[in-house]
C-alpha cells in the first residue's frame, strides 16, 4: 500500500510542481475524507491541483466555475416536468460527481455557495423535498482568490467549517517556475494512470486511516490546542491579558485535526500518531477556522503558530 501511496504522491508532484508538502497534504485531506480549500492568486496552479487529484485518483470529476449569477439548481440539479409522461424528471447537477471542484467558490452569491453545506455533511442533497444520495466517495474542492479582489464574498464561518483543509500553493522556486514555463501541458494522461489504484483500493486505504492508533497523551493534546483558542488554557492564568483575537476551535476542529493527522501518518507508513503529525497539519486545519475579521497574526507570529508553542507536548493539559 506504502508503494501506491508513493506513486500517487509521485504522480501529483510531477504535474503540480515544486509544492511537494502542498501536495501531501491535499493528499492527507482526501484520505482523511475531508473536503480542500485552496487559496491563492490566479494562475497558481489551484485549478490544475484539483483536476490533478481526480485524475490520480481515477474519480469521476466536474468543474463549476462559481460567477455571482450561479444559481443553486445549477449546482445541485433540478426537476423539470416532462410532459410526455406527465412526471417530474430529475437533472442532476455536477455535484452528483465523486470530486466536484467550486472554483473561485467566493465569486458566488452566499445563497449559491450555501447550497453546498449539506452535501458536504450529509453527503446528500435535498431537490423539490426529495433526499438524494451522492456518490462515494465525495468530495469537494474549491478555490477562492484572496477577499481583496474584486467581485468576491467572504465564505461564512459555517461554510469555512465544512472544509477539513485550506492550503495554499505560493509562487514557485526559481526551479520550478523554469519546469512549468518549458513544460508543455498539465494534464493526466491515461498512459500515466497508477495501475494498483482503484476507487475501491482509495476506500481500503481511507477505512486504514480511520485505524491508525491514537493514544490518550495525543487526544489530551489536540484538546489543549482546542482550549487554548478558546481562552481556556492555564497558559492564559498567568498572561490574562494575551488572549487571543480568533474564533476558538469546536469540538468538529479537532475531529477534523485527528483525522488529518492520522492521514499524515498513514502517509509516513506509520500506524501509531505522533505529536509531529499535529504539528505538520495544524495550520491547514485550523488557521482558516482561528481567523477573524481577516487577522492572521499575532505579536508577528501566525496565531497557529502562537497555539502550537502555548502548549506542552509532554504535559498538555498541565494546570
Amino acid at each position: 500500500m506504502q508503494k501506491t501511496i508513493n506513486a500517487i504522491l509521485e504522480q501529483i508532484e510531477s504535474v503540480v510542481l515544486g509544492k511537494p508538502h502542498e501536495c501531501r497534504l491535499a493528499l492527507a485531506c482526501i484520505l482523511a475524507q475531508g473536503h480542500l480549500l485552496i487559496e491563492d492568486l490566479p494562475g497558481m496552479g489551484k485549478t490544475t491541483l484539483a483536476h490533478t487529484l481526480a485524475e490520480t485518483l481515477k474519480l469521476s470529476y466536474q468543474r463549476t466555475q462559481f460567477t455571482s449569477d450561479l444559481l443553486p439548481a445549477d449546482v445541485i440539479g433540478i426537476s423539470i416536468f416532462n410532459t410526455n409522461n406527465q412526471t417530474f424528471e430529475l437533472h442532476k447537477g455536477p455535484i452528483f460527481n465523486q470530486v466536484v471542484l467550486a472554483d473561485e467558490i467566493n465569486r458566488a452569491s452566499p445563497k449559491t455557495q450555501s447550497a453546498l453545506l449539506e452535501a458536504m455533511e450529509e453527503k446528500q442533497v435535498s431537490i423539490d423535498g426529495t433526499t438524494h444520495q451522492l456518490p462515494e466517495p465525495f468530495f469537494v474542492i474549491a478555490t477562492q482568490n484572496p477577499l481583496y479582489h474584486a467581485g468576491t464574498y467572504p465564505l461564512p464561518e459555517s461554510q469555512l467549517d465544512r472544509f477539513m483543509m485550506r492550503v495554499s500553493l505560493g509562487f514557485p522556486d526559481i526551479d520550478a517556475e523554469k519546469r512549468i514555463l518549458l513544460s508543455s501541458g498539465s494534464v493526466v494522461h491515461e498512459s500515466q494512470t497508477i495501475r494498483e489504484l482503484s476507487v475501491e483500493s482509495l476506500m481500503i486505504m481511507q477505512k486504514s486511516v480511520q485505524q491508525v492508533h491514537t493514544s490518550e497523551s495525543i487526544i489530551e493534546y489536540i484538546i489543549a490546542l482546542c482550549r487554548v483558542s478558546r481562552g481556556q488554557h492555564s497558559v492564559f492564568k498567568e498572561e490574562t491579558t494575551d488572549k487571543l483575537a480568533c474564533s476558538p476551535l469546536s469540538p468538529r476542529a479537532g475531529k477534523a485535526l485527528l483525522a488529518a493527522a492520522k492521514a499524515w501518518a498513514f502517509i509516513d507508513n506509520r500506524d501509531y500518531l505522533l505529536p509531529d503529525d499535529i504539528k505538520a497539519v495544524f495550520y491547514a486545519v485550523c488557521e482558516h477556522r482561528l481567523e477573524i475579521n481577516g487577522q492572521e497574526q499575532h505579536n508577528n507570529v501566525t496565531i497557529s503558530e502562537h497555539i502550537l508553542q502555548s502548549v506542552d507536548v509532554l504535559n498538555p493539559l498541565a494546570s
